[in-house]
């Protein structure tokens, strides 16, 4: 791979080694990600990663696997009710479903919620919200794991509220003035 940063320009060698030169730019609708091989069985959860409109499935959206058929296929019911089939080796955006991000599971309820909390990592997503949002995805039962509960409570009571710009300009204007 060669790269031309003056003209955005890349280089790449294609697997029957031939180069093709573009501009990153240029490109639409392209899909980047590292194909990994993962077994599933009847039962197990899945998690779409990338939307499809001909399965009428958005990103993050989960569903358990209800069957999978001798040529591959899989059918999977999801959360939402439908039932959608479609071949791995053509729609390879999915993954499984058992773990997601406090981001992911916003709008989801579970039964049992593990929510794990390292206080030495991306400490400023350690906030009010992030705990409202992964505590109360819980119908029944939550486990908070941490690194450090001695800190948890302070750094949970933090507020990330967002200001428009309306707000901002506004508050900006009463400390010119004040």
């Amino acid at each position: 791979m060669t790269v031309n940063s003056k003209e955005n320009l890349l280089t790449v060698q294609k697997p029957d080694g031939d180069s093709v030169t573009y501009n990153p730019a240029r490109l639409h609708g392209i899909s980047a990600y590292r194909e990994i091989e993962r077994k599933f069985a009847i039962g197990d959860r899945l998690q779409f990663n990338a939307p499809n409109r001909e399965l009428g499935v958005a990103n993050r959206d989960l569903g358990t696997v209800e069957l999978i058929d001798p040529s591959g296929q899989l059918s999977v019911r999801m959360d939402g009710g439908k039932s959608v089939s479609f071949d791995p080796s053509k729609m390879r955006h999915f993954d499984h479903g058992y773990a997601v991000t406090s981001h992911s599971s916003q709008g989801l309820t579970a039964e049992r919620v593990v929510v794990n909390i390292d206080t030495e990592v991306y400490t400023e997503l350690i906030n009010s919200r992030f705990a409202y949002v992964a505590i109360s995805r819980a119908s029944n039962h939550a486990e908070i794991y941490t690194s450090d509960i001695a800190s948890l409570a302070s750094k949970l009571s933090h507020t990330a509220s967002k200001s428009s710009a309306i707000t901002l300009a506004a508050e900006q204007a009463v400390n010119i003035t004040s």
